[in-house]
């Protein structure tokens, strides 16, 4: 687990220092679990970010922004109303447990001081964001309602008395000396970084294990020294905020885990810079897939359907490639008409046209007469020969269909919610899904798709559309004609415009990079990616959105690079 105890300790002292007597100047609620509190302190403005998401609940200033429902929801309100203008007083962690209080002091309808709690308990599936009224200890309202029914120790629902979670009954590893290490701990039974997580609060096996390991020869000596010397570089605030990349995950930590030998890691310079990156697009790849599960499984159906479509059409195409043995049947049992009987299975006559092959067996349907045979199989031969071209026609028109979805795909993988509706609109647009009755009908089609910017290292705008609503407006209506155009080269990818007629080669590789991670290729390494001017990109006649035609391009290749396209995403 990485944001334990000590973790919560860490981030708690980052944000008390950046907050103390910072002034509330906005809250909103952009999702269900999520808020934000815009916070000015230390001649600044700050963005405090809080979660009781179920798997990705945190608190840490952020640089990101977030899209706001139009109606806040009713917790955002009543947030507004006691803590808007109110100023953080302090900011400390409840013992060493993941809970964070933060304490504000703000004035009441009548002017009056009031003081008010809010308690953040990050704690997995039932982390949560509670307002409490400091003075009475009563709940106001929280992020999620426990009922008794629910949590027999503690109820969390308005106008009740708010209760801890229920302690360990652990050791704190801040009061913690030699002694009472060795007291804590039984050499004897082995098993030490469990015995360390199990004694003393706020640690979790990350930080247990790491202990072990320092300690090298693990004896009643080494042992408490490195443990309580870990301690104190937290006390001191001698840490090295980190994410570390394993073969299968990623784990962060706020001190250098050196048991993870194989483990290639990354250093910030603040917890909250950690955390912002941790979590980039982690938790709206969580809403998405809530969101636009049943929109993804569509789409990957009607890919599905077309792909089956061309099966058939090929196997159709096979039986029509057929039709000159079809008219050789016919013409040879034309001329053997005497020699075949009604019932007979099949015959056997001679090839007139190709000497080298002698003879030919032709099957035969016993229901028929020879003349009705023959005929069959000229009807057969002019049905073919009409198909040929009508098949292939469909298949190049599924192949279409294929390539929009496997666009459509590929944009799902890097969609926010917004940007899954905007895909739902199209497909309702294209007569894919059943249009949803809207009173705003005249409001949505005047809404104009939000693109999303980045700042190349010299200053360049850079401009990316997600989906095909997006980048027909960025590369149709938004871009200059001497623009930079960019995209995958035959790769289902984004549209990526540079503001620029002549910009840097090194901001062309750095569209191009983010060309190549908003794409199918984005874990594959040399993609390939064109650009051109705008004025040289067309959309043909009757072609699916978002497709383009180009020409007078370059090439360049990249391996995309997610910690780049973190660093110039424009906040």
């Amino acid at each position: 687990m990485s944001f334990d105890g000590l973790f919560t300790y860490t981030i708690t002292k980052e944000l008390k220092e950046a907050l103390h007597n910072g002034k509330i100047t906005k809250i909103h609620q952009p999702f269900k679990y999520d808020l934000i509190l815009q916070i000015r302190a230390g001649g600044k403005n700050q963005r405090l970010f809080l979660s009781a998401h179920p798997s990705y609940a945190r608190i840490h200033l952020t640089n990101e922004t977030y899209e706001n429902p139009s109606t806040p929801p009713m917790f955002c309100m009543l947030l507004r109303k006691h803590l808007e203008g109110g100023v953080i007083e302090n900011i400390e962690q409840l013992d060493m447990e993941r809970i964070i209080i933060i304490d504000i002091k703000s004035r009441n309808e009548l002017g009056d001081l009031t003081a008010k709690r809010l308690m953040i308990e990050i704690m997995g599936r039932h982390s949560n964001i509670i307002l409490v009224d400091k003075e009475q200890n009563l709940i106001l309202d929280s992020v999620k309602h426990l009922s008794p029914a629910v949590n027999r120790h503690r109820t969390v629902l308005p106008g009740h008395e708010y209760v801890l979670p229920p302690g360990q009954g652990k050791v704190n590893p801040f009061d913690a000396n030699e002694e009472a290490v060795l007291k804590k701990l039984d050499f004897n039974s082995g098993k030490l970084d469990q015995q360390i997580v199990q004694q003393f609060a706020g640690i979790s096996p990350l930080f247990a294990k790491e202990v072990i390991y320092r300690a090298g020869l693990v004896n009643r000596t080494t042992l408490p020294k490195t443990f309580l010397n870990m301690i104190d570089e937290l006390r001191n605030d001698t840490i090295q905020p980190q994410i570390f990349y394993q073969q299968n995950r990623e784990l962060f930590y706020m001190i250098n885990l050196t048991h993870l030998e194989s483990s290639k890691s990354k250093t910030f310079a603040t917890m909250s810079e950690l955390l912002d990156r941790y979590y980039y697009g982690k938790a709206e790849r969580d809403r998405v897939k809530q969101q636009g599960n049943d929109l993804e499984r569509f789409i990957v159906n009607e890919k599905k359907k077309n792909e089956n479509k061309i099966k058939k059409l090929e196997a159709t195409l096979d039986q029509a490639e057929k039709a000159n043995q079809f008219q050789l049947y016919g013409e040879l049992l034309t001329a053997n008409l005497y020699a075949v009987n009604k019932g007979d299975k099949q015959v056997e006559v001679i090839n007139y046209y190709d000497e080298k092959s002698g003879t030919i067996i032709i099957p035969l349907d016993i229901q028929k007469t020879p003349s009705e045979n023959a005929q069959k199989y000229f009807t057969k031969y002019q049905k073919a020969k009409n198909s040929v071209e009508v098949v292939h026609n469909q298949i190049d028109i599924a192949q279409n269909e294929i390539d929009y979805f496997e666009r459509l795909i590929q944009q799902m993988e890097s969609a926010s919610p917004r940007d899954i509706e905007e895909i739902r609109e199209e497909l309702m647009e294209g007569g894919y899904l059943k249009q949803r009755q809207s009173r705003n009908l005249k409001q949505k089609k005047a809404h104009k798709p939000t693109l999303e910017h980045y700042v190349s290292s010299d200053g360049t705008e850079i401009i990316v559309g997600k989906n095909n609503k997006q980048n027909e407006y960025l590369t149709n209506k938004f871009a200059a004609r001497d623009d930079v155009w960019l995209h995958t080269k035959d790769i289902p990818g984004s549209h990526v415009v540079i503001r620029s007629k002549n910009p840097s080669e090194e901001t062309i590789l750095e569209a191009a990079n983010i060309a190549a991670y908003f794409s199918k290729a984005k874990n594959s390494s040399a993609v390939p990616v064109d650009f051109t001017a705008i004025r040289f990109v067309k959309k043909p006649s009757g072609s699916k959105p978002g497709f383009v035609i180009y020409d007078n391009q370059q090439t360049i290749y990249v391996t995309p690079n997610e910690d780049l396209v973190f660093r110039l995403r424009k906040g």
